[in-house]
């Protein structure tokens, strides 16, 4: 699977999106330099989003907030299979945006603590490059 897009996710790779695996955020620091850390993604096919819940203050959110629409990548990977997802992040602590977040971290990894600084990462969804076969 190269360069494909969310509308068009084999079943190994939708499925390899739902198992519980951590992935890395790509993101750019000011001085130009990478920023990459752990995170927990969920992915929303129909709207084309992949979203990564945190908190204001992270640094990886301070990163985005500070310029709306950066080109970001999440990479997931799992021995052999692996998945990057390439698109644009915004920052939102609205519930219309936490609160999905929220639900699908919970439906994929565990229910998460409450916090009232709650902010999710939505990255529109480019492309998704990767090696994630259908089951046989």
């Amino acid at each position: 699977m190269t360069d494909h897009d969310v509308s068009a996710l084999t079943p190994g790779a939708s499925s390899f999106l739902t198992e519980r695996h951590l992935a890395t955020l790509t993101l750019q620091r000011p001085d130009g330099s990478p920023h990459v850390t752990p995170v927990g993604v969920t992915v929303d096919p129909e709207a084309g989003l992949a979203r990564v819940i945190t908190w204001a203050d992270s640094y990886k959110a301070r990163i985005v907030a500070a310029a709306p629409g950066m080109p970001v990548a999440v990479c997931q990977v799992d021995g052999g299979r692996w998945l990057t997802i390439y698109g644009t992040a915004t920052v939102h602590d609205d519930p219309a945006h936490t609160e999905p977040a929220v639900a699908a971290y919970a439906a994929r990894y565990r229910q998460p603590k409450e916090r009232d600084d709650r902010v999710v990462i939505e990255i529109e969804i480019d492309r998704i490059t990767g090696r994630a076969p259908d089951p046989e």
